[in-house]
């Protein structure tokens, strides 16, 4: 192959990288810098009002960004509406109002992360695969032995039941205005955790949670690797579903994260120091034409005066470029 040869055919895969409303303009140079077009907007549920998020879009936009996502966090892990508290229906209709909001700026999908109280995790620390740095750690013997979050327990069965109810008032919603709703799974993907049965910790869960959406093509799910990962066999087969959903269109976006190891331990590290052959996993996605954003979900903590967030977001978003390059080269070139 002579040097100067390029690819001739591209995958569908947009790297992205996530974003405030108020990010810097240099915030913005280092993003365009880094080659990025497409970013995933994290809003505060006070920027969902008033004109600051058109004006934000405009500016993006005028900087040759695509805000291709938008979420808030105060709504897609909201715990009245997913432990069906007496508030819901009015923290459903601000969800419904945020799809609108997006719909009116041409962005194509939000989010949905089914855990009231985050994702969960032992702490932060120096690890012995985080080269220095801190990240996150994750002990689930430590999570299950944790009492519970709220004053009783909540099954499965009633978990599904909420997130049903829901789904019956938003997906009209997402279908009439064109707006798409990725779901996460739950991070670490085991049963219940806290008291709090989980939604989405499997193949086999992801597979429920449409049957209740009765297989809207307006939903869809937010593939996070490092959730595969973290879970090991008892997720489900990656390159399988790599396969199934990709081919399908039912995967939105992409989470790339790698970890040191299965559970029931794990840490949070670099794509080239985690158990895994990420490589193998971004051959599998360029292979299945999934047409989705991909990211980095998880950066070490940003070292001071290196560039804040987006500057510990870089060598990985790099990294995982580079081997979106490389897929590429070996399957089109």
């Amino acid at each position: 192959m002579d040097i100067r040869e390029f690819p001739k055919k591209k995958s569908a895969l947009r790297p992205e990288v996530p974003v405030l409303l108020n990010a810097s303009d240099n915030e913005l140079k280092f993003i365009k810098a880094m080659g990025i077009e497409h970013l995933s907007l994290v809003l505060k549920r006070s920027e969902l009002s008033g004109d600051a998020f058109h004006i934000g879009i405009k500016r993006f936009r005028e900087n040759g960004f695509i805000v291709t996502n938008a979420a808030c966090m105060e709504l897609q892990k909201n715990r009245a509406i997913h432990l069906g508290l007496e508030n819901r229906d009015d923290e459903i209709e601000a969800f419904i109002d945020a799809v609108r909001l997006f719909s009116s700026e041409g962005i194509e999908f939000t989010s949905l992360a089914w855990q009231p109280y985050g994702i969960l995790r032992t702490d932060k620390r120096i690890g012995e695969h985080t080269r220095g740095q801190r990240a996150l750690y994750c002990d689930e013997c430590e999570i299950m032995k944790r009492s519970w979050r709220e004053e009783r327990e909540y099954g499965e069965d009633e978990i599904l039941a909420n997130f049903s109810y829901f789904a019956k008032a938003v997906i009209p919603e997402l279908e009439r205005y064109g707006v798409k709703m990725a779901i996460h799974p739950n991070d670490p993907p085991i049963e219940k955790a806290e008291g709090i049965a989980s939604l989405f910790y499997s193949t086999a869960s992801f597979k429920r949670i449409m049957k209740e959406c009765n297989d809207s093509k307006a939903v869809g799910m937010k593939m996070c690797i490092g959730c595969y990962l973290e879970a090991g066999d008892r997720y489900g087969d990656l390159l399988s579903d790599i396969k199934e959903f990709g081919e399908s269109g039912r995967i939105l976006c992409v989470h790339f994260r790698n970890v040191s190891s299965p559970l029931p331990v794990f840490e949070e590290v670099l794509i080239e120091d985690g158990y895994a052959n990420m490589y193998t996993i971004m051959k599998a996605l360029v292979k299945s034409g999934t047409d989705a954003v991909i990211s980095i979900d998880h950066a070490a903590d940003a070292v001071e005066g290196y560039g804040g967030m987006i500057g510990s977001f870089a060598y990985p978003t790099g990294y995982m470029k580079g081997l979106l390059s490389a897929a590429e080269n070996e399957i089109y070139g």
